[in-house]
């Protein structure tokens, strides 16, 4: 874990990074479980569209209106006590001007002695509910591939903001890792999906080796998969489809197959999600 040393930002953003919430909700799971300061939040005149991320009214407790502009912050804890610190980075993905958000959090980070950077995100996929979430964990750092045993991106094509601030992040000197969750794509408006935050944190937790609180999470994460199990008892056409897939992923998993058939879904997956300038990208 020296690779990352002992003051990293954990980072999910809403939108096309998170599906099914799963990367949100471990940050907001980690903000729940702790006190945290506001260390930096950018100006949102200057990088979100108010035509796709609008803002939201709400009553206050006497009664008076109060809007709720989208942001991207930047938290750390109250009281570190001694070993790693995790910092919280969080929001929704900018509308424009990517180069200069990313400059802007990466300065703080500079400012602040920050040491790693963890991008946590979540994408559909084809795979099966019932099985063990599949986390595709990557560097573009040597040095922390080797250390921590992951795998480097050969993905080339479109990106969104969480590669361009991995891109600032590793330009300034600061090492970055990628944790991926693959959701089932048939349980895509069954949000949010506790099953892969509950993956995502313990993946962060292995990597890391620092523990985070997540024992709420295990109840939802199996009342979430008994959920799904009871609609396809109703729907044959969807059980037989969660067969096949499960019986991939069982292939995937036998000792003869290869190592990188999660690297390779999500390849497959950046690929159909790369097609076009229009779409909102990772």
């Amino acid at each position: 874990m020296d690779v990352l040393g002992s003051r990293i930002v954990i980072v999910a953003f809403d939108g096309w990074n998170d599906a099914g919430e799963a990367a949100s909700s471990a940050v907001a799971a980690m903000r729940g479980d702790a006190a945290y300061d506001l260390v930096h939040s950018v100006d949102p005149e200057l990088y979100f569209d108010y035509q796709y991320t609008r803002p939201s009214s709400r009553l206050d407790s006497d009664g008076r209106r109060r809007l709720t502009w989208p942001e991207a912050t930047l938290w750390r804890p109250r009281d570190p006590g001694p070993g790693t610190e995790f910092w919280l980075l969080t929001g929704v993905e900018p509308a424009r001007t990517w180069q200069a958000f990313a400059s802007e959090f990466v300065d703080v980070a500079l400012r602040d002695a920050v040491t790693g950077f963890v991008f946590l995100g979540a994408m559909l996929a084809d795979v099966p509910h019932s099985r063990p979430i599949s986390i595709f964990a990557a560097s573009q750092n040597d040095q922390v591939r080797e250390q921590l045993g992951l795998e480097k991106s050969l993905y080339e094509g479109p990106v969104g903001i969480l590669s361009v601030l991995e891109h600032f992040a590793e330009s300034a000197g600061i090492p970055t890792a990628t944790l991926w969750a693959s959701v089932p794509h048939y349980v895509a408006n069954s949000t949010p999906s506790p099953k892969v935050t509950l993956a995502l944190l313990d993946r962060l937790d292995e990597l890391t080796g620092v523990d985070v609180p997540r024992t709420s999470l295990r109840t939802e994460a199996a009342a979430w998969e008994a959920s799904i199990d009871a609609a396809a008892a109703d729907d044959e056409e969807m059980s037989e489809y969660i067969r096949q897939l499960e019986k991939t992923r069982d292939t995937w998993d036998s000792p003869e197959a290869s190592g990188d058939a999660i690297a390779q879904e999500f390849e497959r997956y950046l690929r159909r999600r790369g097609d076009g300038p229009g779409d909102h990208k990772r």
